[in-house]
């Protein structure tokens, strides 16, 4: 096996925990606010608060792993985000549990940003959307594991416990991580030649800060955000509502939620998916719509099927386009880190953390948006209708998206004094 697939692997495993430490609170999330006497509003803010410092720390923390590499800055992000998943657990009021969901969210920030900076370092470009097809699809799995693993510990032993287990993974990968993995290549011994020449164009890239000035008069920096907005409105709903909505709006039992693991797997498939024909449509169609295809027909789909959710009579009809839209979503998901990789270049960890920032804010508002609207209409079905019109603009803005067209970096800081930074 290669190296960058066993550097693959590593990323991989790191977004499993991730996204089980974060899918964690929307399992726990009925017994939560029975517990605490959280109403919907409240619930909202809860989750908002996470996605806020998300929003907050995504640019800074993307820099950073452009400039001191994603070794340093990734061990100190799943660190921190571990020891808020353990302190979730100790909360015993409202006010305390929205104060460890926003340092929950500042730690984990970063963690997509670094990840792609790994990717840019270690892949050809030829490779890059299959790679982040298997590292989001891994994503997935954790979100699929997620009630799996907590439901039967809250059953036996509490909420707050599925918290503690799940804070003792991430340090556990953080000791692996940084003792084995090097920033590039070139730093890695054991390396094969084969291997050096496969990534030779890799290494003569110098580290590079983002060109802030012709940044933001790029077409392409304005636009994968405002995607990125559109669709994680939406997505923001299976980490944080989706087990609320099962059992108070469809009926589900406690018992039932293994069903929740769906949308998650499908969604894993459809990752993978996503990168294999991106890929192909690559070498066929060309950079532009080998991307931009991807994403207009996912988001398109996407959007029809949260229509088709609002006018579902039964609960397993409900949950059969929830698994459609969350599938949907993903398929188009590798496609928008590849692009962020496409247009930033030697600045992809800012770049990506440019359209993370976009997620956070959209994860906000989607969050705290969904609870004031079931607050104020008495129904969980409302809150769909602005998904699915942001679902459709996402498509959209995804036929404006031209990859070819790069931010050309400036300042380039030379790899050898790299390390003395920060």
């Amino acid at each position: 096996m290669n190296y960058r697939h066993r550097v693959l692997v590593l990323v991989c495993l790191l977004l499993t925990i991730l996204m089980l430490d974060r899918v964690c609170i929307s399992v726990a999330g009925p017994r939560m606010q029975a517990a605490l006497h959280i109403g919907p509003v409240g619930w909202g803010w809860v989750n908002g608060a996470f996605a806020l410092a998300f929003a907050l720390f995504e640019i800074p923390s993307g820099v950073l792993g452009d400039r001191i590499g994603p070794r340093r800055v990734l061990t100190r992000i799943v660190l921190w985000w571990s020891a808020f998943t353990a302190l979730t657990g100790a909360v015993f009021s409202l006010p305390f549990l929205l104060a460890a969901r926003f340092l929950f969210g500042a730690g984990e920030a970063g963690g997509y940003p670094n990840a792609s900076v790994v990717i840019a370092r270690w892949f050809p470009v030829r490779e890059r959307g299959r790679a982040f097809g298997f590292m989001l699809m891994a994503a997935q799995l954790g979100g699929a594991l997620s009630p799996l693993i907590v439901v039967p510990i809250q059953v036996h032993y509490g909420w707050r416990a599925s918290f503690w287990f799940l804070g003792l993974l991430g340090p556990l990968w953080a000791v692996a991580w940084f003792f084995w993995y090097r920033d590039s290549p070139g730093e890695k011994i054991g390396v094969s030649v084969a291997e050096l020449a496969e990534t030779a164009e890799l290494r003569t890239l110098a580290i590079h800060t983002m060109p802030w000035a012709i940044a933001l008069r790029s077409g392409n920096i304005w636009a994968a955000p405002a995607i990125c907005f559109c669709y994680i409105y939406t997505y923001v709903f299976f980490a944080s509502w989706f087990h609320t909505y099962l059992i108070k709006e469809r009926g589900f039992s406690e018992k039932d939620l293994w069903l929740s693991s769906l949308p998650y797997i499908v969604a894993a498939g459809a990752n993978v998916l996503g990168g294999f024909i991106s890929n192909i449509l690559v070498l066929r169609c060309g950079l532009r719509w080998g991307r931009c295809a991807i994403g207009f027909a996912g988001l398109t789909t996407a959007g029809l099927a949260i229509i088709g959710v609002m006018f579902a009579h039964g609960p397993i009809t409900a949950l059969a386009f929830l698994v459609l839209a969350n599938g949907a979503i993903t398929f188009q998901q590798p496609i928008m880190f590849a692009v962020c990789l496409d247009i930033g270049g030697a600045c992809s960890g800012a770049m990506v953390g440019v359209m993370n920032t976009a997620s956070g804010v959209g994860s906000f508002f989607g969050a705290v948006a969904f609870g004031y609207i079931v607050s104020h209409t008495g129904s969980y079905t409302m809150p769909f209708l602005p998904m699915a019109l942001l679902l459709f603009i996402g498509a959209l803005l995804w036929l404006y998206i031209d990859p070819r067209k790069q931010i050309q970096p400036q300042h380039p800081i030379v790899p050898e004094t790299a390390a003395a930074i920060g």
